[in-house]
């Protein structure tokens, strides 16, 4: 009989007490897995959500500007240097970046005036108009919360137009203006989306770069990151370094939005865990401790066999570190499928992956091992202060 041995023949001897701890401590593992594992998905499941705000990282060529003013009369800024950004290199820059698996949507852009003719107005008659080039499958990737009345267009001869600007011209999908000297359709118009992309037209990006006189060039791009693990001045830091040609600006109001929102949902789960865990290593203490006192003859007698303080405290810590790894192992598995089930039947689970990780797994069960023996430290206190005489004096 040794200390190792001792702790499994107490747990198999009190089949119903053990049960019972068993059942405490497995509860409280539940309690934090099953909202640990909640979190995770709702938290990818909140990402995925606010990507729907658009850009939060704005990208334009660096200019020289001039304060200028002369004879009393001052004209403000003057930009001296109208410059473009070329795009295979900017996209080259943010593929380099280290953080780029947190940008989610990367659009570039060539905004642009044109006149455009009306239908039914008269020749020569023209008005000013915005126009944006896009590439079609990115803009669609930033703007996930684009409605509008039409199609998108599917070639370069259709624009997009914003609401405000459709509106105004008296246009709607279907209808056929010129502009560039060409006959364009617009395919579809745009829901007021409260920003300025009412007001202007949307165009293929190749298709504007060649009727402006300006290939593979832009003068804007448009980000979308976010990452819970990263600050998003780091991805800023980063695209500034690989793309120095370009000032870069973060558009802080959205990200700490953004950040606040998922922060929000992990803090809440964290401290309700942590309460959950309290109460759980508690109610393992006070069962420990009622432990102890039932055994006291028994543990007398250990020590009057010879065993020391050392090895009694030993045998009570050992067999607490038992109890929470089997409740750690046994709560992991419920908690784990018990947030499956839940998370597929409120369908959340779309576009996010739950699954069973062995290291998690066995890192869990080390932890509530060490848990439930801390709580038993001034149980197994107790118990190596009882004495040999004291055996005798509970028979």
């Amino acid at each position: 009989m040794n200390i190792l041995t001792i702790p499994f023949r107490n747990i198999r001897r009190k089949p119903a007490k053990t049960l019972m701890l068993l059942l405490v401590f497995t509860l409280g593992v539940v309690s934090i897995v099953s909202p640990v594992s909640f979190s995770r998905v709702v938290r990818h499941s909140l990402e995925q959500k606010l990507w729907a705000f658009g850009p939060n990282i704005l990208v334009f060529p660096k200019t020289e500007q001039l304060r200028l003013s002369y004879g009393g009369m001052s004209a403000g800024n003057v930009t001296m240097d109208v410059r473009f950004l070329d795009e295979a290199a900017v996209l080259a820059g943010i593929d380099a970046i280290p953080n780029r698996a947190n940008v989610r949507a990367v659009s570039p852009k060539l905004v642009s005036m044109a006149k455009i003719g009306l239908p039914g107005a008269p020749s020569g008659q023209e008005t000013s108009v915005g126009v944006v080039g896009v590439r079609w499958d990115r803009e669609k990737t930033l703007k996930t919360y684009w409605m509008l009345q039409g199609d998108y267009p599917g070639a370069a001869d259709q624009l997009l137009a914003g609401h405000a600007i459709a509106t105004r011209l008296g246009l709607k999908p279907g209808d056929r203006v010129s502009m560039f000297g060409r006959e364009l359709r617009i395919s579809g118009v745009l829901d007021p989306t409260g920003s300025d992309d009412d007001a202007v037209f949307f165009g293929d990006l190749s298709f504007i770069q060649e009727q402006t006189g300006r290939p593979g060039r832009l003068n804007f791009l448009e980000v979308a990151a976010i990452c819970a693990g990263c600050p998003i001045d780091d991805i800023v830091k980063q695209m500034r370094t690989t793309i120095p040609d370009a000032d870069i600006t973060a558009l802080m109001s959205v990200v700490e939005q953004r950040m606040y929102s998922l922060d929000f949902v992990s803090n809440l789960i964290l401290a309700v865990s942590l309460i959950i865990l309290f109460i759980a290593c508690t109610m393992v203490g006070l069962s420990m401790m009622s432990s102890v006192n039932d055994r006291k003859r028994e543990i007398g007698l250990l020590r009057s066999m010879g065993f020391s303080k050392g090895q009694i405290f030993q045998i009570v810590c050992f067999e607490a570190f038992l109890l929470g790894v089997t409740a750690g192992s046994v709560g992991y598995v419920i908690g784990f499928f018990a947030s499956e089930r839940i998370l597929g039947a409120l369908k959340m689970l779309e576009g996010a992956t739950l699954s069973f990780e062995p290291l998690h797994f066995a890192v869990a069960c080390g932890v509530f091992g060490l848990v439930s023996m801390g709580s038993s430290l001034l149980p197994a206190w107790k118990a190596s202060r009882i004495e040999p005489s004291e055996a005798l004096v509970s028979i």
